[in-house]
């Protein structure tokens, strides 16, 4: 190596099999090489090799005697009782000259963001209350506040991380300029957050571990969507995040790894290896992009597009068809035309430019990208596996609770966070299959019966043991209204029990949400419902039915993405009053990134794309009961039903009036709630805890 050639540093990383090596383009990864193999690549070109501190980040750690940059949070930890993130929120543009901002098909103009102030944000210099909720209590607000005698539990929620890979060939990222309509507002398909995904996680780890120590947690949940598309180095990066790993934010080419902060190899912190992790399935875990199954119609050529060395050319399908209702969408009109090359992110360009995003022509030529079999779509018992390699615990993360019995790729399961507390956790997967036959998009709340049985089981288990139980799930109930494509899916079509069904499909939902509902009512032990998928921190009161007890009645809680603004996750923590009714603490948190790293500009494009595509992020849904003209019943079985939805605002549009959100002053838009949930219990179950919890007064 001692020659006269102009020198280059290359870094070598301390991951098991990566190389960093540069070529006449640009720097890449090169995986599996051998120490020969590494040799033939440098002779020549390098003169120098340093292991000292990869990149000008924040902090570094050391690995076998190799620095690694890390990206440490700030050092102020705290929750959003003491601070919200505050933002201005433009008007929307009224014309196509109007100059007021960017429009959703201009998204991607990243660089043009400063000049509207997109992306500017500041604290608070007050924090988000937490509102007493007693709507389930006898005499609702009237009903005295007890004081907190024993906590049961103390436990955080994350959901929807979308790790992203953000150069795989096989995405839609055109569709968000080309139809702005119907997917401009859809971050799944393209985001100016995509590029930072891994580190949002990160800061967000690092974030519950500083909160550990000050009120330890007695264990942790992700309610799914941890992949944005069913990808193996999409999931790979989101364990190792939570592993602590060497975290390698690039595929295919690895361009920019050198030189572009997001793409930089990192070492991540790690969770806390004292709090338990336990995960459950979101739908776009195991569906292209959350809808649609990937071997479904192999004419698509789905699973072989993820491994692709060319950009992928497919139709638009966010067309809503109108079979049905006007929102159902033929996920198989991709092989249609006109087509479009998809759209890949340049990684070597500071800002994620997207390239390779056109429309096709009689005489184009498939773009080419580095092909990259990591990207490989899993399976969803592969999907499973994956979670029995790794280094926190508990091996398999919940999976290795599953009942042996129940089909291969069974995702549900339960477990006692504490064994000396009557408390389980039932984690249930209520996402559609992958056989069901559907070409609508898969983002639906879906039990076959198999699961509606086990579900039966375990609810009647804790009844019978005297248990409170919480219920974690992705896909919420009864918040959305029929016809949308996170709504309860009606099931196939049958001409006598389904008229209004999917016709593309005759599977069966094996409950509706009317029976759902009667079922969780007559579960007096239930607490609440927590889950993700709308990306949304909404708290919502499940009422006793009428002629009911007030122990019939239960909450929903749904948190936030971790991707989309607010980045969030919540805190929850369970205590047994002096009445023997039970509090719900639940808060809203903001990670704390460090400003300079790749998880403070996830912040602000956060906000910017906020800001741009104003998707409503404090959503209530009127509860019609009819929707598109057919009598399908309410979609909230709790609450007043009525109204016209071809004509909102008519008059009995009964919004869910227990859906509120927290306001602090001068705060101009507040996404965030936090509250404390009063619940009334049985007197079998008050009978039971206080014989194991006396009151000391």
């Amino acid at each position: 190596m001692g020659n006269n050639e102009s020198t280059e540093e290359i870094k070598i990383l301390a991951s098991d099999d990566l190389k960093l090596v540069r070529n006449s383009d640009d720097v890449q990864l090169v995986r599996g090489v051998s120490r020969r193999d590494f040799m033939k690549y440098t002779v020549g070109t390098v003169a120098s090799i340093y292991l000292g501190t990869m990149t000008t980040g924040c902090g570094s750690s050391s690995q076998n005697g190799i620095q690694l940059t890390t990206y440490p949070i700030d050092s102020t930890v705290v929750t959003t009782t003491t601070r919200v993130l505050s933002f201005d929120m433009p008007p929307q543009p009224s014309g196509p000259n109007s100059g007021t901002g960017l429009y959703l098909s201009e998204l991607h103009l990243v660089d043009q963001y400063r000049n509207y102030g997109y992306g500017t944000w500041q604290f608070s210099t007050e924090g988000l209350p937490i509102v007493p909720r007693k709507d389930i209590m006898p005499g609702g607000d009237a009903y005295p506040t007890p004081a907190r005698n024993t906590k049961f539990l103390n436990f955080f929620a994350i959901t929807d991380i979308h790790i992203t890979d953000k150069e795989a060939p096989n995405q839609l990222i055109y569709l968000q300029q080309e139809d702005p309509a119907n997917s401009g507002g859809n971050t799944s398909i393209y985001s100016p957050i995509m590029p930072y995904t891994t580190h949002v996680l990160d800061a967000a780890i690092q974030t519950a571990n500083a909160l550990h120590k000050k009120n330890p947690f007695d264990f942790a949940i992700s309610l799914g969507d941890t992949c944005n598309n069913t990808s193996y180095n999409e999931l790979r990066w989101y364990i190792d995040v939570i592993d602590g790993k060497v975290i390698t934010p690039s595929s295919g080419a690895h361009r920019g790894a050198k030189t572009i902060d997001y793409q930089k190899p990192y070492k991540a912190a790690g969770l806390d290896k004292s709090i338990p992790f336990y995960q459950a399935l979101g739908n776009h875990d195991h569906f292209y992009i959350g809808s649609v199954p990937v071997d479904a119609n192999p004419a698509l050529g789905l699973r072989e597009s993820y491994i692709s060395d060319t950009v992928w050319s497919r139709a638009d399908f966010l067309q809503p068809i109108g079979a049905n209702f006007p929102a159902l969408f033929d996920c198989y009109s991709m092989i249609s035309t006109p087509r479009y090359f998809t759209g890949v992110l340049d990684g070597s360009t500071p800002t994620g430019k997207i390239i390779h995003a056109e429309a096709v022509g009689p005489f184009s030529i498939p773009p080419k990208v580095a092909a990259d079999p990591k990207r490989r779509s899993l399976l969803r018992t592969e999907w499973i596996q994956e979670f029995f390699k790794t280094s926190t615990l508990p091996v398999g993360h919940g999976f290795n609770l599953v009942d042996p019995g129940q089909p291969a790729g069974f995702a549900c399961y339960s477990f006692l966070p504490k064994s000396e507390v009557p408390l389980k956790v039932i984690v249930l997967d209520n996402t559609q299959r992958e056989d069901d036959g559907s070409i609508d998009i898969h983002g639906h709340g879906f039990l076959d019966q198999t699961r509606w049985d086990w579900l039966q089981a375990e609810l009647q288990a804790g009844q019978d043991n005297d248990q409170l139980m919480i219920i974690a799930a992705h896909i919420p109930i009864a918040v959305v209204k029929y016809g949308d494509e996170t709504e309860w899916w009606l099931g196939g079509y049958d001409a006598v029990t389904n008229p209004y069904g999917d016709k593309s499909s005759t599977t069966q939902n094996a409950v509706n949400l009317v029976e759902l509902v009667q079922t969780l009512q007559n579960t007096p032990n239930l607490l609440m419902w927590i889950a993700g998928h709308r990306h949304l921190n909404t708290v919502k009161a499940f009422m006793p039915p009428p002629g009911g007890t007030p122990d019939q009645g239960f909450w929903q809680v749904e948190t936030s993405s971790l991707r989309d603004l607010p980045q969030q996750f919540r805190t929850f923590e369970i205590y047994l009053n002096s009445d023997y009714t039970v509090s719900i603490v639940t808060v809203n948190v903001d990670p704390a990134v460090a400003e300079g790293t790749p998880a403070a500009t996830s912040r602000k494009m956060g906000v910017a794309t906020q800001q741009i595509v104003q998707g409503d992020a404090i959503l209530n849904n009127p509860n019609y009961l009819t929707m598109y003209g057919k009598d399908l019943g309410p979609m909230d079985p709790t609450r007043p039903q009525g109204g016209d939805p071809l004509n909102p605002g008519s008059g009995d549009d009964f919004f869910d009036l227990s859906i509120k959100y927290g306001q602090v002053p001068n705060v101009p838009y507040c996404a965030s709630y936090n509250a404390e949930l009063f619940k009334q219990l049985s007197p079998e179950m008050i009978s039971a805890l206080q014989a194991k919890y006396p009151i000391v007064t």
